[in-house]
């Protein structure tokens, strides 16, 4: 198996596994994997009046934390998540929050709840 296809079975396990727990904790998940034309969300879910755009990683053991997300993949995920929610109106109402779910090898999970934000911007106007 070439290192690329290793990556790519790790990532989608750990988007498993991250929604297995998120549910654990009461969330409801809306979407898995939810394509638009300004990129991909790995996760979408809803807990109480948050509505949650979820990011996960699964880090190899010599890459460090805080290389995870760059500014311009969070940006690409805030375009992704406006565009989704102009697109899905029964959710819009809800407060969009940007979380981050690590999966470092060989630990356990840390989830960042509100890992960035739109410093001001709204939301719509990012598309």
């Amino acid at each position: 198996m070439n290192v690329r296809a290793a990556a790519e079975r790790r990532g989608r396990r750990a988007e498993t596994l991250t929604c297995l727990w998120l549910q654990l904790k009461a969330y409801r998940i809306l979407a898995r994997r939810a394509r638009t034309p300004m990129g991909e969300i790995d996760i979408i879910a809803a807990r109480g009046q948050v509505l949650v755009f979820v990011e996960v990683k699964a880090l190899d053991a010599n890459r460090p934390v805080s290389s995870a997300i760059s500014a311009g993949q969070r940006l690409k995920l805030v375009r992704a998540a406006a565009l989704w929610r102009s697109r899905h109106r029964r959710w819009s109402q809800l407060q969009p929050r940007f979380d981050l779910v690590l999966w470092p090898s060989g630990q356990c999970p840390q989830h960042f709840r509100a890992a960035w934000t739109l410093d001001n911007h709204r939301l719509e106007s990012l598309l």
